[in-house]
């Protein structure tokens, strides 16, 4: 009956998308190219790498691009990066914070829309987003970082959470948020995805929260929670993501060594893993907060030109 039920999904996902699951990052762009373009709006786009990425994203056809910011420093980085203001809809604001209130406006108006975080501190980002009359979050919903890297030296795309927003979730929010990773793997194409709970440790050591975090977890997946995924732990990273650990160690679990989602347990953990990816193994990354009602685009300052790109189209992707 399961193996009925998995092929009915993968059928389902199949028809959908149109398209066979992704091997790269780089493949997004052929994911999305039949897909009507969504309405991106960037908040504060004062910058050179926001603005680069946008025009990009606009030249390869994924969106079209409202942003919010001081009009003339916009149209000066344009002229700068010789990228023609006109594929732009400004939106004059003279502060980060009117900026942002008038982005999410906007996107509260516009159906199919992404907001974007451009040349703003993610505190008030985040702020306009939660706010509770004009904001973007649904009552007791939870807002979630979910990137996608593209490792050469992993065999498929790995995604992860939570590497920016949320700092030592809840058994509830980890619940959520193994629940955005399942989200996102089937929206990738991916029909079983497998979840690691990573832990230092395969063992329930009652002295890690981690560990006694993972148990819990695991009682919502035992539970079907998050069917049509396989989640498992605890487990520790090297099991998760290589088959010579996984047996070394005598972990059985079709997780192990084949990972395709890690839910890390605090983001002391998911930053430096995303941060070290990026900077020391030549990883492409993608990232998204899932649980608004819109995809949002949260790049970092330090995030190249190509990383936003990616992220772009990851948001553009998602429904």
């Amino acid at each position: 009956m399961l193996s009925v039920y998995l092929n009915l999904i993968g059928t389902f996902i199949s028809s959908t998308k149109k398209i066979m699951k992704l091997e790269r990052l780089s493949d997004l762009f052929g994911y999305i190219k039949n897909q009507d373009r969504r309405t991106l709006v960037a908040v504060n786009a004062v910058d050179g790498h926001t603005l680069e990425a946008i025009a990009e994203a606009v030249k390869l056809g994924i969106v079209t691009v409202i942003v919010t910011g001081n009009e003339n420093e916009i149209r000066k980085q344009c002229i700068l990066l010789h990228i023609n203001p006109e594929i732009l809809q400004i939106i004059p604001a003279e502060t980060e914070e009117e900026a942002a209130r008038l982005a999410v406006e906007k996107v509260r108006q516009t159906s199919g829309s992404i907001l974007m975080k451009g040349l703003i501190s993610s505190d008030k980002f985040i702020r306009a987003i939660l706010n509770k009359d004009n904001g973007l979050l649904p009552q007791g919903g939870v807002l979630s970082h979910v990137c996608v890297i593209d490792n050469p030296n992993y065999h498929k795309l790995l995604l992860a959470s939570d590497v920016a927003i949320i700092p030592y979730p809840t058994i509830q929010q980890k619940i959520v948020m193994t629940n955005y990773l399942r989200q996102m793997a089937l929206d990738l194409g991916i029909i079983r995805p497998k979840i690691a709970l990573i832990t230092p440790t395969d063992k329930v050591l009652p002295s890690l929260v981690s560990c006694t975090d993972a148990v819990e977890v695991m009682k919502a997946a035992e539970d079907g929670r998050f069917e049509p995924a396989i989640v498992f732990g605890p487990i520790a990273f090297d099991v998760a993501i290589d088959k010579e650990s996984a047996e070394i160690k005598n972990i059985t679990s079709e997780v192990a060594g084949d990972a395709d989602c890690l839910l890390f347990p605090n983001i002391d953990v998911g930053n430096v893993f995303y941060k070290m990816n990026a900077k020391l193994c030549g990883a492409e990354q993608a990232a998204v907060v899932m649980g608004a009602t819109v995809p949002v685009v949260l790049s970092s300052r330090g995030d190249s030109i190509q990383t936003k790109l990616y992220s772009i189209a990851l948001a553009a992707s998602l429904r």
